[in-house]
């Protein structure tokens, strides 16, 4: 059984983008997720090994879903890759701060996404 990632992203070719590259160069299957609730939905069910978030999304954004997640005992220690378009050294500390592992800005290359979703893997 392969590895599953969850990839949380309002745009849909964006979504596409990350999920195209995670596929081609790593041995994992990608599920999708529109916002922070739709993937409270598939969280339960699913055991992903890591969890790519976008942070500025309607219904419950990324930051909402870090949270909730790290409360979580299921969910704690599951790593969280943020990708967003906030540049900002502030948004990063608060995004690290409130739990996830990693954070890439938009844009990003796909070796980039690639890399750091691979040292979440091992």
């Amino acid at each position: 059984m392969k590895t599953k990632i969850l990839v949380v992203e309002d745009s849909g070719p964006m979504r596409s983008l990350i999920t195209a590259a995670l596929e081609e160069h790593l041995d994992v299957d990608v599920y999708e997720a529109e916002n922070g609730f739709a993937a409270l939905k598939l969280i339960p069910d699913n055991q992903f090994k890591v969890i790519v978030t976008d942070i500025n999304m309607p219904d419950i954004n990324g930051l909402e879903l870090i949270v909730f997640l790290r409360q979580h005992p299921n969910f704690k220690d599951v790593p969280i890759l943020i990708i967003s378009t906030e540049a900002g050294e502030e948004d990063r500390r608060r995004g690290l701060e409130i739990g996830a592992n990693g954070y890439l800005v938009k844009p990003f290359t796909e070796g980039q996404l690639v890399e750091t979703v691979q040292k979440f893997l091992v």
